[in-house]
């Protein structure tokens, strides 16, 4: 199995769960007299073996990560870190953005007037590099999920 078949049955655990547990949670009770429309202990059951699976998958593919080269000096776990620390970063920045370009309206002179503390474009240039940043690593790690065997 290659390190990506096993990402995307991880994220197809993850959904089915949710998915379960919303149906666990929509036949605990019912109306005296009236059955469930499905068994909720069979439900449970049901999450507790993918569970179990969605475990092993996980410690498989965190140890795959931290065994396989990415780049010089660094695995695919350092590579994901640093995505995510990228993709972090750039919400922060649109966040700023976001803040440096409300605009304010005045009706009177008496009124308070607010002045940018940060310039938007300066702001923007960090944004556009740090996506750039991001869909590169991205795109590599993808790449490289499917030429990798899971441990």
């Amino acid at each position: 199995m290659k390190l990506a078949e096993a990402l995307i049955e991880r994220a197809e655990l993850q959904k089915e769960n949710a998915k379960l547990l919303g149906r666990i949670k929509d036949n605990t009770m019912v109306q005296d007299g009236d059955a469930p429309a499905e068994e909720p202990e069979e439900l449970i059951a049901q999450y507790e073996r993918n569970m179990e699976r969605f475990l092993l998958l996980v410690q498989k593919i965190n140890e795959t990560n931290s065994k396989t080269a990415f780049a010089e000096g660094m695995n695919i776990a350092d590579a994901i870190a640093l995505r995510d620390c990228l993709g972090a970063k750039h919400r922060a920045y649109q966040n700023m953005y976001s803040a440096t370009t409300i605009s304010v309206n005045r009706y009177s002179q008496n009124e308070i007037k607010f002045v940018r503390c940060l310039e938007p474009k300066m702001i923007q240039k960090r944004i556009d590099k740090l996506a750039k940043e991001y869909r590169e690593l991205d795109t590599k790690l993808q790449g490289i999920n499917w030429t990798v065997d899971l441990v």
